[in-house]
């Protein structure tokens, strides 16, 4: 990789694949969202920042210029409450797709990488909380998240058959729940880990001990921390495997010990009240790593603990400031 287009570069994933880039030294990296410059989670002064609505035809030829391996991050997208309520905005995403894919095969890109998610899984292979973890192969027959779901696995259909039709390499990778320190943790775009290390920080900031927990708190869920996310994003897009792969933890844990986990990091015990109308996503989900270990040799496992611990330690220093 010596010339690298990231869409979605001033996102939280593109933020930190950007810097990973640059610290392998890649000769040329050029970063494109949508969002204003001061919006974005991370930007770099050596790197090609543009600012461009990639579902623009026009916008995605400008943009793989000179390029020869894309990762196509751009998405509109958010956590469960986003994704629940804004199905349009999310379909509206397959613009970015077909015209990146348009784009990249018109500018001979060598390598393709399409971000796609474990929301394409089918539903009805995750309505309990005992779920079994999810093979590559559980999308179909397909019934995946409304609006969302259906987007990202109609774009790896994209993707695959511009590889057969056109010659595109293109990888894709299934993300479980990404999450890490720079990210979005208010707003209503954010995730269960940042929302909740938010949480429990402004109940230690206020001295309030309480916190809302959408749901039950019994559905699970696994969470791939963001060091695991791009280890396997460019592990997956030097290999030769034109399968999607799950990229995504097997430690499956409930949304209640996942805030028992921030309460321990943050040295406190909370009220907890449960809202049960809240949007909750399915009741299961979890990752089969059997088929990235075996094309890949290697899987997430940074643990949760872990990476919750930095998560909350720079959430709770922003809110701190």
């Amino acid at each position: 990789m010596k010339s690298v287009l990231v869409t979605g570069g001033g996102g939280f994933i593109g933020g930190h694949l950007v810097a990973r880039l640059r610290e392998q030294g890649v000769d040329r990296v050029r970063a494109v969202d949508q969002i204003p410059f001061e919006a974005w989670h991370q930007r770099f002064d050596d790197v090609d920042n543009q600012r461009a609505d990639l579902q623009e035809l026009s916008s995605c030829k400008t943009a793989c210029e000179g390029i020869d391996t894309v990762f196509n991050l751009a998405a509109d997208m958010g956590g469960m409450g986003f994704i629940e309520n804004n199905k349009a905005l999310c379909m509206l995403s397959e613009l970015i797709s077909t015209h990146m894919l348009l784009a990249a095969r018109d500018a001979d890109v060598q390598r393709f990488f399409y971000s796609s998610s474990a929301c394409v899984y089918a539903a009805g292979k995750q309505d309990s909380p005992d779920v079994e973890a999810l093979r590559e192969s559980d999308a179909y027959p397909a019934m995946p998240e409304d609006g969302y779901g259906w987007e990202k696995l109609f774009s790896e259909r994209m993707a695959r058959h511009f590889y057969e039709d056109f010659g595109l390499e293109t990888r894709v990778a299934r993300y479980h729940n990404v999450y890490g320190p720079l990210g979005t943790y208010d707003g209503g775009r954010e995730k269960a880990p940042a929302a909740i290390s938010r949480k429990v920080a402004m109940a230690k900031l206020s001295g309030k001990h309480d916190i809302d927990i959408w749901g039950d708190g019994k559905q699970t869920r696994s969470f791939t921390y963001i060091d695991d996310c791009l280890e396997g994003t460019l592990r997956l897009t030097e290999s030769n495997v034109r399968e999607p792969l799950n990229i995504g933890s097997e430690q499956l844990v409930t949304v209640n010990e996942l805030v028992d986990i921030v309460e321990n990091i943050a040295g406190v015990k909370l009220e907890r009240h449960h809202q049960l109308d809240a949007p909750q996503g399915v009741r299961g989900r979890n990752s089969d790593n059997t088929l990235i270990t075996k094309s890949l040799g290697w899987a997430p496992s940074i643990s949760l603990e872990y990476g919750m611990e930095k998560t909350y330690e720079w959430i709770y220093n922003e809110l701190s400031a």
